[in-house]
């Protein structure tokens, strides 16, 4: 049975270092996860592909991007809808909501790099739209119980909406594909 807890916050962080990455953690599973809910077909080299770098190293079994890739493959497929954003614990509301922006650009670029003729649902539409407005924002300052609970829709609303946008693409027939 595939694992479906996603490393911690900072042991991909560390991984990131490790490696090099130009990005957060929170944008490179974000980036990850819209390259599979975009169609990707799944690959060893994932990485390279969602970095747009053919010289980064493989991830090694089990360390924390290969568990990251693992667990983001399973959440995706998960019937009972288990998909979770990788984000920062505890951090506060401004630096989560700023983790939450970063996570929906990621998943913009990986989204946009599948080149996939299927059109999306008016409902897939809707969430690629919305995931661009939260991409663009900002938080202006800190946060109070409020911010807390529409953070915590948005992140909600996030989980559904790449569901949505997953399902648009690995369930629909492929492009090329006519029913005669």
């Amino acid at each position: 049975m595939p694992d479906f807890a996603l490393p911690g916050w900072s042991e991909v962080a560390a991984a990131i270092d490790r490696d090099a990455l130009a990005c957060s953690p929170a944008e490179l599973h974000g980036a990850l996860c819209g390259w599979l809910a975009g169609g990707a077909t799944d690959a060893p080299d994932w990485l390279r592909q969602v970095m747009v770098d053919p010289g980064l190293a493989l991830p090694k079994d089990a360390d924390a991007l290969d568990r990251m890739h693992a667990a983001s493959l399973a959440q995706l497929d998960d019937p009972q809808f288990g998909f979770q954003l990788l984000l920062p614990d505890g951090d506060g509301v401004s630096a989560r909501a700023e983790a939450v922006f970063a996570w929906c650009r990621g998943f913009l670029g990986g989204f946009g790099l599948v080149p996939d003729g299927r059109a999306l649902s008016e409902e897939g539409q809707e969430a690629l739209r919305d995931l661009g407005n939260l991409a663009a924002a900002q938080m202006d300052d800190e946060g109070d119980g409020e911010d807390e609970e529409a953070l915590a829709e948005i992140e909600e609303y996030l989980r559904v909406a790449v569901l949505l946008l997953h399902a648009d693409r690995s369930l629909a027939p492929p492009a090329d594909r006519r029913l005669h």
